[in-house]
This record gives structure tokens, sequence and C-alpha cells, in this order.
């Protein structure tokens, strides 16, 4: 040893145990990962790397006790006057060695160090633990992300990619895409800036569970809605159909349990409040709230609003189809700018509109 050199001290087995535990401790106060499911990991991953390294002999005991800070592991081998499997089998003059009370016919229990396990073995050991954790990890955030679908989350646009639009948005701990198709046209993003956006489903990929989200689907303005309207918080107002060209206009139509509220009214707000500031979160985009009904005829008068209706005729020879009748002078905001009015009605009822003058 050259001089001044310090000796390496090699840690014992107590001090390797106590930093294990201390690792898995970590890990279930960091990461939520239960230390009694790692254990179980663990305990596999060592049967795996032992029955590897010593011919097939799966006889193993791993022995963890993490109150007790012990990690033991044992290979059982069998005491026999001739040894035919060596992988199983022992003399008994090496079996006393191990355990002095050792008699031909039971069997000995040979203490492993984790050297002994094997390098490839260790290794293959090591790859399951993590795949373990990788899987609580998964279902922890699957879980996370599930009680998130169909809600409104806040945002923080992370970067955005100049090559086909999308933006990654930071929710929470996750990275989420939000693709050029799901923001709404015309709408300015930056980098830094905080936005709404509707957590629209959560998808199993390879890489794990994925979060769709949309700045343009209908459920966002439902949820608008749904957080500025107690109304319809508590269930009073019902949206009960919702169509939607983002950027541009949404029709929305509502109902009421209680005849003493009016459901348009109520999400309207005293001075247009309550609808202003679910404008204002869209951008500006336009929003007709109209009276829902169970009445077909009259549900189609309703979404064609603010066009008059003079009479709505139902094709009996066609599923879900009617021809709606209008003012001349009407026709054209029936149908509205480029047809959104009527494509508007057409997604709201679900039924196929065919509008004519009435003369």
């Amino acid at each position: 040893m050259a001089k001044g050199q310090k000796k390496q001290v090699k840690p014992t087995k107590e001090q390797q145990n106590h930093e294990i535990f201390e690792a898995l401790r970590f890990f279930e106060a960091e990461r939520g990962i239960p230390i009694e499911y790692m254990i179980e990991k663990i305990g596999g991953a060592i049967t795996v790397a032992v029955k590897n390294a010593n011919g097939g002999n799966d006889d193993v005991i791993v022995d963890i006790a993490p109150e007790e800070n012990k990690f033991d592991v044992f290979l059982r081998k069998a005491v026999v006057e001739e040894v035919v499997n060596p992988y199983r089998e022992m003399l008994p003059e090496e079996a006393r060695l191990i355990d002095p009370t050792a008699e031909v016919e039971g069997m000995v229990l040979i203490p492993l160090e984790p050297k002994e396990i094997g390098r490839i073995s260790a290794m293959t050991a090591k790859h399951v633990i993590r795949q373990g954790i990788r899987e609580v990890e998964r279902s922890q955030v699957l879980a996370e992300m599930n009680e998130r679908n169909h809600e409104i989350v806040s945002a923080v646009i992370d970067r955005i990619d100049d090559r086909n639009g999308t933006a990654m948005v930071k929710i929470g701990k996750f990275d989420v895409p939000l693709p050029r198709s799901e923001q709404v046209p015309g709408e300015e993003l930056y980098e830094g800036d905080i936005i709404k956006v509707f957590v629209a489903d959560i998808k199993e990929g390879d890489r794990g569970p994925r979060a769709v989200v949309s700045r343009t689907h209908p459920g966002l303005v439902k949820r608008l809605f749904e957080n500025e309207v107690p109304e319809i918080y508590d269930g009073t107002v019902t949206i009960d159909a919702c169509s939607r060209e983002a950027g541009s206009r949404t029709k929305i139509a509502v109902s009421s349990t209680d005849d003493n509220v009016d459901p348009i009214g109520a999400c309207i707000g005293v001075n247009r409040s309550r609808i202003n500031k679910v404008m204002d979160e869209l951008g500006g985009e336009k929003i007709d709230i109209v009276h829902y009904s169970e009445n077909p005829a009259e549900f189609i008068a309703e979404a064609l609003s603010p066009a008059r209706v003079l009479a709505v005729e139902v094709d009996e020879e066609q599923s879900r189809a009617c021809r709606v009748i209008v003012p001349r002078e009407q026709l054209s905001l029936a149908i509205g700018n480029k047809g959104q009015n009527a494509r508007l009605a057409a997604k709201l009822t679900g039924w196929r509109i065919d509008i004519r003058p009435n003369d």
C-alpha cells in the first residue's frame, strides 16, 4: 500500500442491510411505494437470481424483516450419502461445516452473500426490482390521472414544438401533449402561460398511462359553466347537450328541476357576469344558451335560436330527420354564417335539419 493511502474498510453485512432498508424507506416516503410491496419484489428477484446461479435449484428462503434490518438469503440442500446433483445435495461432512446438527436425509440451510448470487443473476434481480418500481409508479400515475378524467385542470405551458405546434403542458408532475388539433384555432399560446384544459380521456400506452387533454372539447365549456353557476353544481340546472366549434361559437341546451329557477338566466347571471367569465376563458367565443325539451320539434326550434321557427315537420321516412320552416327574412339567420348556426343546431339535437323559407 502506498504511503499515506488509507486502507478501505469493507462495510459489514449489518451496514449493507441498513443501507438497503434506508433506500426502501426512502422509496416509500418519496414515491409512495409500500415497503411490503418492494420486499415482495426483491424476494422474488433474489429467488430467480439464486435459481439461475445454482443449476435451477429454486429451494430458496428469503428472510427479510425491515423492522430488524434483517436481510438473509438461504439455499436449501438435502444431506445425502452420495451426491447425484451437487446443486440440490451435499455430503454430511460438508453440511456439518454449516450446521453441526445436520444429518443424512435432512436438509441444511446454506446462507448466501449477495456476491454469491453472481453478477449476471444480480443484474437480473435489479432489472426485476426496477420493473416492480415502474409497475407501482405506473398504477399510481393511472390512479391520479383517473381522478382528473373529464375534469378541468390548470396546466403550465412548458414548451411548444415549432414543427407541428404541439404544446407540452405540465399538469402537476405530469408532462402532457396538447396537440394543435386540440388547441383553439387562432389562440396564441406562449411558454409559461397558465391555461385551463379538459382531460378528455386516459389511455394506456407502451410507456404508461397518458392523458388526452383538449381546449376544443365541449366538456370544457360544460365544466366552466359548472364552476361559475352554483345551480349547475348543485344539480338544479342541467346542461343537457352541447355543441361547439371552438374559437367561434358554442350552443348549450339547459333545463331546470325547479320551476322557480330559470336555467338560461342562471347561466347568464346578473349583468351577464357568469357567461362573460366563461367567454373570457374561451377567448371571447360566442355562446348561445337555449331551453332543452324532450319534444324533438320544440328542441329543434330552440336550437335554431336566434332565428324564429314557424314549424318543424318530422320526416317519417328517414330516421331523425326534419324540415324546418322559417320566415324568408330569417332564412340566412337560421342557416348562419357559412351554415354555422344550422350545423351547431344539428349537432346539439342529433337531428338532420333541412331549413326552408315559408313561401
